[in-house]
């Protein structure tokens, strides 16, 4: 299917735990024109997250739906949900957010919730990805967007960047250097979706060309 382009400005909600630097980049690319979109909502399941500050700032509102007030996971999501919902939600971008969803709540946005995840996915996929990377012995590594499906980060995938893993890297390190990644890929990626752009066909991602996107195709790991 191809994601249809929905009416300027894209609205956009973002999920967070932590500290917001990919919400960062979406209120950046935002605020530049590169994404041709709004972020009418930011919620985070962490009351202390740094990232809502981040929003606060740039006056975006602002949710806390802490998931341990809640006895079960699909009572957490249906709150969710409902936020969003009220928000008029378009798109929601998954910005380090430390919650597994449930299926319901996937399959409910099913092509429009996407997820940054910091490996070359179907590598690596869960937590502690840098330093499976490092253990694994891999040369490169990298960062994924991509849909969101029921299973923890295996949706079709819709851009990577790729960094080189070096010799004296630390799992530190490595994270610092794909989490620059992250920040450039997110913002083009959800670019895409605003404008239509993304085709889903059998579990993998098309891009409809551009003639603005140049070589846009190979993100340089150094840049």
């Amino acid at each position: 299917m191809t994601v249809e382009p929905v009416r300027q400005p894209l609205r956009i909600a973002v999920l967070i735990s932590g500290g917001g630097s990919n919400l960062q980049a979406l209120m950046d690319g935002c605020a530049s024109g590169l994404i041709p979109g709004q972020i009418v909502l930011v919620i985070s399941n962490n009351p202390d997250a740094f990232g809502l500050e981040r929003a606060k700032k740039q006056q975006i509102p602002t949710q806390v739906i802490d998931h341990r007030r809640f006895a079960v996971r699909a009572s957490f999501d249906q709150v969710l949900a409902h936020a969003l919902d009220e928000a008029g939600a378009e798109l929601i971008c998954l910005a380090g957010f430390m919650r597994v969803l449930t299926a319901d709540f996937v399959h409910y946005y099913a092509g429009r919730l996407i997820n940054i995840h910091p490996a070359l996915l179907p590598a690596f996929p869960g937590i502690h990805v840098q330093r499976q990377a490092i253990e694994a012995g891999v040369r490169f590594s990298g960062a994924t967007v991509h849909f969101v499906v029921p299973e923890v980060d295996a949706g079709p995938i819709i851009i990577q960047a790729v960094v080189p893993v070096l010799a004296d890297d630390t799992h530190e390190s490595l994270a610092a250097r794909i989490l620059r990644q992250e920040h450039r890929i997110y913002p083009l990626a959800v670019r895409w979706f605003a404008q239509g752009r993304l085709r889903l066909e059998q579990n993998r991602v098309h891009l409809l060309e551009s003639e603005e996107d140049g070589e846009l195709a190979l993100i340089h790991p150094m840049g």
